[in-house]
């Protein structure tokens, strides 16, 4: 492919591709940061979990000065899904294939590996010799490569039966150890692949489910057909292939115990704490991704058959088609100066409809104007308005507390209608209301009666209140007021 090729399929990618547009984000950093977090531990997470989560780191960043932002969390989650970067499922968010592919990348910057090492090497050549060996026709070939394999490891039984055993250098501990770790990380990714590639399934069926009038017999067809297509795609075979091993409990177990050796030899310090735990956690985490890929596959397959079996597919399409129908009637007829308000004798074989003229249907045609001659500006201020500080808060609860124990230091002990005689109450319910914040902040004695309150709010309006008995006294004070948890 030439330049200008390149160029405009680099750029098409540049403009379209999610993972592109994620790492050229203005926000980039803290997004990414926020996911590779969420998901550390969990491939799913509730929606209302992640929304608590980043509410609290926004607030903390910005208090930080890390982050200036003024949208709340639900705005964020809502933006994201809509670029496609997470994915919400009946109310659980996941990562999608893009964003794994740009955290991958990410991750690059850190754990590089020497792709020219001795272990890389090992492993095409074994690549490379397992492929002859399968696709060579000439029999006699691939018996001999075989014969060559099987001299090999009859050698390396000999030498261990003769108490030669070759130990691995500390290079190649390290080279070996992060292999596994860089193959064992891109398994999750194929999980994300596939999920993309059930979804475009679905899509793609829906959209010819609308534009062809196919039976439902047909169209039952093409979801069996679609599925087999999927199974033969590089991500569904993959995942066919290895969904065929992860049921195999032999394997499994084996892969878990030589998964837990290789952590335990000293190897592992080659590795960091969460490639460990990785490592550690990769059997159960791939068991739970085929679960969901599984559960997806299903729900697919049930919602396209129970859409098509309903028949709402063709009855939509048929009002839908009637009503363009229609449309381009009553558009035609304005058009040729034909005289809308004409009664006509329209009669539709399905539901209730009440049209006396073309003129009184409402086009899709965007005619009419807004008039916006009447609207005001309203320029929105920094200082707050007198009416604003009016309906504020005016009790200070603080101030409230100081009174009550210079006032106890008089007259020892007291309850709040007692207190309230010295000094009534005209700030209303909220006046009445800090008196028991601080009974209860000091642990006032209550006792087993009711009194009487009467209480004055600002407006001059009194009122009678009956609350417990809450005995005060002095001692309960702290000598700093604002040590009380008010």
């Amino acid at each position: 492919m030439n330049f200008q090729g390149l160029s405009a399929k680099y750029r098409r990618l540049y403009q379209e591709h999610a993972a592109w547009r994620l790492m050229r984000a203005d926000n980039a950093p803290h997004i990414l940061a926020f996911i590779s977090d969420l998901f550390s531990e969990h491939s799913e997470v509730p929606y209302g979990q992640a929304k608590l989560l980043l509410d609290a780191q926004i607030e903390h960043s910005r208090n930080l000065g890390i982050w200036d932002t003024q949208t709340n969390a639900s705005a964020y989650l809502n933006q994201w899904i809509a670029q496609g970067w997470l994915r919400e499922l009946d109310d659980l968010l996941t990562k999608t294939d893009a964003t794994e592919m740009a955290l991958r990348f990410c991750r690059g910057f850190e754990e590089r590996t020497i792709n020219v090492s001795a272990s890389h090497l090992r492993i095409v050549q074994e690549a490379v010799r397992d492929f002859v060996v399968a696709s060579d026709e000439d029999i006699d070939s691939r018996i001999q490569l075989l014969e060559d394999k099987k001299a090999a490891i009859q050698r390396q039984i000999d030498d261990l039966n003769a108490g030669v055993v070759h130990k691995l250098t500390d290079n190649e501990q390290r080279e070996y150890i992060r292999e596994i770790y860089q193959l064992a990380s891109q398994l999750t990714g194929d999980f994300r692949l596939l999920e993309e590639q059930i979804r475009q399934l679905d899509k793609d069926i829906r959209i010819e489910m609308i534009e062809d009038d196919n039976s439902r017999g047909n169209l039952l067809g093409q979801v069996m057909d679609r599925e087999n297509l999927l199974a033969q795609t590089e991500a569904g075979s993959a995942f066919e292939g290895f969904f065929q091993l992860l049921c195999d409990y032999n394997r499994v177990t084996e892969f878990r115990e030589q998964l837990h050796f290789v952590l335990q030899t000293p190897a592992a310090k080659y590795l960091s704490a969460p490639q460990r735990q990785f490592l550690s956690d990769l059997i159960s985490e791939l068991s739970r991704e085929s679960d969901r890929v599984l559960r997806i596959r299903r729900r697919t397959e049930q919602e396209l058959r129970a859409y098509i079996e309903s028949g709402a597919m063709a009855e939509g399409r048929a009002v839908s088609k009637l009503i363009s129908k229609l449309e381009q009637l009553a558009v035609s007829l304005r058009d040729g100066d034909c005289k809308l308000s004409t009664d006509i004798a329209l009669c539709l074989p399905i539901g209730k409809v009440e049209i006396s003229s073309p003129d009184t249907m409402r086009l899709k045609q965007p005619d009419e104007r807004v008039e916006l001659g009447s609207i005001e500006a309203h320029v929105n201020s920094r200082k707050p308005s007198q009416t604003m500080l009016d309906s504020l808060s005016t009790v200070k609860v603080k101030e409230v507390a100081q009174t009550i124990r210079t006032q106890l230091r008089q007259n020892s002990p007291q309850t709040i209608a007692q207190l309230t005689q010295t000094h009534p109450i005209k700030e209303g319910l909220e006046e009445l209301v800090a008196y028991i914040r601080i009974a209860r902040a000091v642990q006032a004695t209550e006792l087993n009666s009711e009194e009487q309150v009467i209480i004055h709010d600002p407006q001059g309006i009194s009122l009678q209140a009956h609350i417990p008995s809450l005995l005060f006294s002095e001692s309960l004070f702290p000598d700093d007021i604002e040590e009380l948890a008010l």
